[in-house]
This record gives structure tokens, C-alpha cells and sequence, in this order.
């Protein structure tokens, strides 16, 4: 009974590997060692002489396809861009002169792409939100934002996980099959350590399906969804004590020395127009009363010769 039931097992999990192979010669490898190492504790587990040797999983692979990677030879060099999975995410901080438009801006290009707010943090001259966007409009929303204000910053990065995403893929593929082998199995087991072997590998692999199922999930969520911090920073008047950029400092220092400038032209100019008019007023008045004719110092001759 025994060799029948390690006979199946090893029947399955051939046969498993064989669908699972890929087309390229280095996976297909790598799967084949996976797939034997996991044999070698199915049999320990049945017969009753499991080691402390753990299953294999694509994950334990890594090194050998990075080698590959760099040698030009692995499969995820041959990858197209539409199959590599990259995770896109950008800080933008824009200054506008209106926050209430550029809130319905931003509340409108957010229905248009599918799009939604993951947090929102309103205060009284500024808004700042993280905003979760389809990565296949994550290029067009972004320069959509443009018409909302004045860019002030813009940070893109984007992370390529296409190895670990296929990774995990593949490590749960394997982690399934070998799960309904080992639940199929169950009943066959003859006697109570074969049972409790059994049945302690299943509870591994329930634990270990659940939290590779978890990561692949989360990380399918950041492929799809690009991530953009966005922050909107009202009018500088509006609240004289914000912190002002680099960029609007140094504006704002050379917007004073003009301002300087000007104010200087302006001075020159009113003393040009006013001055000149209002010195030649006042040197006249002082030649009619004071000067040659002296209008009041004859008048004053006058009165006090009367006197």
C-alpha cells in the first residue's frame, strides 16, 4: 500500500512539473530541481523519515536566474513591456491661485481615469492627497495636472518586480498542487505518523498559501494602480507665513531687487517732472518778493515810513 501511494505521489508531481514547464530551457530546469526536491520530502513525510529539509520553491531559484539575467539568458530578459510588471509612483507639488477649482480639477480627472483618493489632508492653504491611478493612464493623468497650476516639483519612480511578482506566481502555483496531493493522500496514510506527517505538511502549506497569496495580492495591487502624492499649495498671500520653495525665494529675491528698480526709475522720474517745475515756482516767487524787485521788502519800506 505504501509504494502505491509514494508511487502516485511521484506520478502527480511529475506530471505537474511537466505542465508547468515553460518554453525556456533555464525555467524549465530550475523546475525539474524543484520539483525533485519536493519528491524527496513527500517520500521522507509518507515513510516516516522526514528531515529537517524544507520544500524548495521557485523563490530558492532567485540566484541561478539572476546569474542567467546577467549572462542574457534568462526568461525575463526576453520579457515585452506589456509582461514586465512595474510598480510607477510620483510626487508632484503644484502652487495655485485657486484651491477651489483646482480641487474640482482634481475631483473631476479622478472620475475621468477610474481613478480614487487613498487619503486626503485638507488645510487652510494647501491640500495633499494620495491618489491611486490605473497605470494605464498613469502618463495621462499626469499631464493633465499640468492645466491645474504652476508646477513647482515633479519626482517619478518606477520599480521593476517583474522576477519577484512571477516568483511568488510560481511558489503558489506549486504550494497548491502540492496541497491537493497531500489533502488527496490523507486517507491513504497507515498508520498515525504517517497521518500526523501528513496532515502537519498541510497546515504548512495552508499558512504558507495564505501569505503568499497576501504578497502577490498587494503586489498586483501597486502594478495596477500607480500611487501620485500630490500636494496643492494656495496663494503665498493668503498665508504670508508659508513656507515658500527654493524656486519662488529666489523669485521673490529678484522680484524685490526689481521692485527696488523700479521704484528707484519712478522717484527719478517724478523729480524730472515735479521737481524742476516746482524749483523754478519757488525761485521765481523768492526773485518777485525777495530778489531784484522785491515786491514785499518795498512793501515793508513802505509801511514803516508811514509809521
Amino acid at each position: 500500500m505504501r509504494k502505491i501511494v509514494i508511487m502516485s505521489i511521484l506520478l502527480v508531481l511529475l506530471l505537474f512539473g511537466c505542465s508547468k514547464g515553460g518554453a525556456n530551457l533555464s525555467q524549465s530546469y530550475g523546475r525539474a530541481e524543484l520539483i525533485n526536491d519536493n519528491l524527496t520530502y513527500a517520500k521522507e513525510a509518507l515513510t516516516g523519515t522526514t528531515s529537517n529539509m524544507s520544500f524548495r520553491t521557485a523563490s530558492d531559484l532567485h540566484d541561478r536566474f539572476r546569474i542567467e539575467e546577467e549572462a542574457g539568458g534568462s526568461e525575463a530578459a526576453n520579457l515585452t513591456d506589456a509582461e514586465r510588471k512595474l510598480i510607477k509612483r510620483a510626487n508632484v507639488t503644484i502652487r495655485t491661485e485657486n484651491l477651489e477649482a483646482a480641487d474640482a480639477s482634481i475631483a473631476f480627472m479622478l472620475q475621468k481615469y477610474e481613478a480614487y483618493a487613498a487619503s486626503t489632508n485638507i488645510e487652510e492653504n494647501s491640500r495633499y492627497y494620495s491618489l491611486r491611478v490605473p497605470a494605464k493612464y498613469y502618463d495621462v493623468f499626469l499631464a493633465d495636472m499640468n492645466g491645474v497650476g504652476r508646477l513647482l516639483q515633479r519626482f517619478e519612480n518606477t520599480e521593476d518586480v517583474t522576477l519577484r511578482y512571477y516568483d511568488l506566481e510560481g511558489r503558489l502555483a506549486t504550494k497548491k498542487e502540492l496541497l491537493k496531493t497531500f489533502q488527496a493522500y490523507l486517507g491513504k496514510a497507515n498508520n498515525i505518523e504517517e497521518i500526523l506527517a501528513v496532515e502537519a505538511r498541510i497546515a504548512e502549506l495552508q499558512y504558507d498559501i495564505e501569505g503568499t497569496g497576501i504578497q502577490l495580492r498587494n503586489l498586483g495591487n501597486q502594478i495596477d494602480y500607480s500611487t501620485i502624492d500630490l500636494s496643492l499649495l494656495g496663494p503665498i498671500s493668503a498665508n504670508p507665513g508659508q513656507r515658500l520653495t527654493l524656486g519662488e525665494r529666489i523669485k521673490q529675491l529678484f522680484g524685490g531687487f526689481g521692485d527696488f528698480l523700479a521704484s528707484t526709475a519712478i522717484a527719478i522720474i517724478g523729480i524730472i517732472v515735479y521737481g524742476i517745475p516746482v524749483l523754478i515756482l519757488l525761485v521765481l516767487l523768492y526773485w518777485l518778493l525777495f530778489g531784484r524787485i522785491g515786491l514785499l521788502k518795498k512793501l515793508w519800506i513802505l509801511v514803516k515810513s508811514k509809521k
